[in-house]
Protein backbone atom coordinates (compact mmCIF):
# COMPACT_ATOMS: atom_id res chain seq x y z
CA UNK A 1 0.00 0.00 0.00
CA UNK A 2 2.86 2.32 0.87
CA UNK A 3 4.20 2.64 -2.67
CA UNK A 4 0.51 3.27 -4.08
CA UNK A 5 0.48 5.99 -1.82
CA UNK A 6 3.75 7.69 -2.78
CA UNK A 7 2.69 7.23 -6.51
CA UNK A 8 -0.64 8.90 -5.86
CA UNK A 9 1.15 11.89 -3.49
CA UNK A 10 3.20 12.15 -6.54
CA UNK A 11 1.32 12.27 -9.24
CA UNK A 12 -1.16 14.95 -7.36
CA UNK A 13 2.50 16.72 -7.01
CA UNK A 14 3.44 17.09 -10.44
CA UNK A 15 -0.83 18.07 -11.32
CA UNK A 16 -0.61 20.86 -8.39
CA UNK A 17 2.91 22.11 -10.44
CA UNK A 18 1.66 22.27 -13.59
CA UNK A 19 -1.68 23.78 -12.61
CA UNK A 20 0.55 27.09 -11.62
CA UNK A 21 3.35 26.53 -13.61
CA UNK A 22 4.86 29.88 -15.70
CA UNK A 23 4.44 29.72 -19.65
CA UNK A 24 7.68 31.50 -20.29
CA UNK A 25 10.90 32.41 -18.15
CA UNK A 26 9.97 36.14 -17.91
CA UNK A 27 6.75 35.19 -15.97
CA UNK A 28 8.67 32.91 -14.08
CA UNK A 29 11.02 35.70 -12.53
CA UNK A 30 8.26 38.40 -12.82
CA UNK A 31 6.03 36.67 -9.69
CA UNK A 32 8.35 35.89 -6.63
CA UNK A 33 5.62 33.61 -5.24
CA UNK A 34 4.89 31.52 -8.03
CA UNK A 35 8.96 31.13 -8.52
CA UNK A 36 8.93 29.93 -5.11
CA UNK A 37 6.32 27.88 -4.91
CA UNK A 38 7.63 25.55 -8.45
CA UNK A 39 11.03 25.57 -6.56
CA UNK A 40 9.18 24.42 -3.26
CA UNK A 41 7.53 21.63 -5.65
CA UNK A 42 10.71 20.74 -7.23
CA UNK A 43 11.58 19.55 -3.87
CA UNK A 44 9.07 18.15 -2.60
CA UNK A 45 8.62 15.97 -6.02
CA UNK A 46 12.02 14.81 -5.92
CA UNK A 47 11.77 13.97 -2.15
CA UNK A 48 8.73 11.97 -3.17
CA UNK A 49 10.44 10.24 -6.06
CA UNK A 50 13.27 9.15 -3.77
CA UNK A 51 10.72 7.42 -1.20
CA UNK A 52 8.85 5.79 -3.65
CA UNK A 53 12.38 4.42 -5.00
CA UNK A 54 13.31 2.99 -1.57
CA UNK A 55 9.79 1.56 -1.20
CA UNK A 56 10.16 -0.58 -3.90
CA UNK A 57 13.78 -1.71 -3.04
CA UNK A 58 12.68 -2.61 0.00
CA UNK A 59 9.40 -4.13 -1.41
CA UNK A 60 11.80 -6.07 -3.59
CA UNK A 61 14.58 -6.97 -1.83
CA UNK A 62 17.08 -5.02 -3.61
CA UNK A 63 20.71 -4.08 -2.73
CA UNK A 64 20.69 -1.06 -0.23
CA UNK A 65 21.86 1.87 -1.75
CA UNK A 66 24.66 4.33 0.19
CA UNK A 67 22.52 7.65 -0.77
CA UNK A 68 19.28 8.69 -2.02
CA UNK A 69 20.66 9.28 -6.13
CA UNK A 70 22.32 5.12 -6.02
CA UNK A 71 18.73 4.17 -5.33
CA UNK A 72 17.74 5.44 -9.17
CA UNK A 73 21.03 3.37 -10.09
CA UNK A 74 19.32 0.11 -8.15
CA UNK A 75 16.31 0.80 -9.90
CA UNK A 76 17.91 0.71 -13.21
CA UNK A 77 19.70 -2.42 -12.45
CA UNK A 78 16.86 -4.23 -11.44
CA UNK A 79 15.23 -2.69 -15.18
CA UNK A 80 12.23 -1.36 -13.44
CA UNK A 81 13.73 2.22 -14.93
CA UNK A 82 16.26 2.98 -17.64
CA UNK A 83 19.90 3.65 -16.97
CA UNK A 84 19.28 7.23 -19.20
CA UNK A 85 16.34 7.87 -17.13
CA UNK A 86 18.38 7.21 -13.59
CA UNK A 87 20.87 9.52 -14.70
CA UNK A 88 18.33 12.13 -15.28
CA UNK A 89 16.71 11.56 -12.12
CA UNK A 90 20.10 11.85 -9.99
CA UNK A 91 20.62 15.18 -11.93
CA UNK A 92 17.08 16.07 -10.76
CA UNK A 93 18.21 15.30 -6.95
CA UNK A 94 21.16 17.53 -7.63
CA UNK A 95 19.18 20.36 -8.63
CA UNK A 96 16.90 19.78 -5.80
CA UNK A 97 19.72 19.82 -3.27
CA UNK A 98 21.24 22.89 -5.18
CA UNK A 99 17.76 24.68 -4.51
CA UNK A 100 16.72 23.26 -0.90
CA UNK A 101 20.54 24.36 0.75
CA UNK A 102 21.50 27.08 -1.58
CA UNK A 103 24.22 25.74 -2.38
CA UNK A 104 26.22 29.12 -4.00
CA UNK A 105 24.15 30.72 -6.58
CA UNK A 106 20.68 29.58 -7.97
CA UNK A 107 20.79 29.97 -11.95
CA UNK A 108 17.09 31.13 -12.25
CA UNK A 109 17.33 29.95 -16.01
CA UNK A 110 18.70 26.42 -15.12
CA UNK A 111 15.45 25.95 -12.45
CA UNK A 112 13.21 27.08 -14.74
CA UNK A 113 14.49 24.93 -17.65
CA UNK A 114 14.61 21.97 -15.24
CA UNK A 115 10.96 22.59 -14.01
CA UNK A 116 9.05 22.78 -17.17
CA UNK A 117 11.74 21.21 -19.90
CA UNK A 118 12.08 18.07 -17.55
CA UNK A 119 11.01 17.74 -14.26
CA UNK A 120 6.93 16.85 -15.12
CA UNK A 121 8.65 14.56 -18.35
CA UNK A 122 11.07 12.48 -16.45
CA UNK A 123 9.13 11.81 -13.01
CA UNK A 124 6.06 11.20 -14.96
CA UNK A 125 7.69 8.48 -16.89
CA UNK A 126 9.57 6.93 -13.49
CA UNK A 127 5.53 6.93 -12.04
CA UNK A 128 4.46 4.61 -14.91
CA UNK A 129 7.71 2.72 -14.90
CA UNK A 130 7.07 2.14 -10.88
CA UNK A 131 3.31 1.61 -11.19
CA UNK A 132 4.22 -1.36 -13.14
CA UNK A 133 6.79 -2.85 -11.08
CA UNK A 134 4.59 -2.49 -7.58
CA UNK A 135 3.40 -5.02 -5.31
CA UNK A 136 -0.08 -3.05 -4.78
CA UNK A 137 -1.22 -2.08 -8.66
CA UNK A 138 -4.01 -0.64 -8.72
Amino acid sequence: MRATDKLSELQNYLTELTAFMPKDFKEYLKDMKTKAACERYFEKIIEAAVDLAFIIIKDKGLKVPEDDKESFDVLADDRIITPDLASRLKDAKGMRNIIAHQYGTVDDEIVFHSITEELVKDVSEFVSACKKNTKDKK
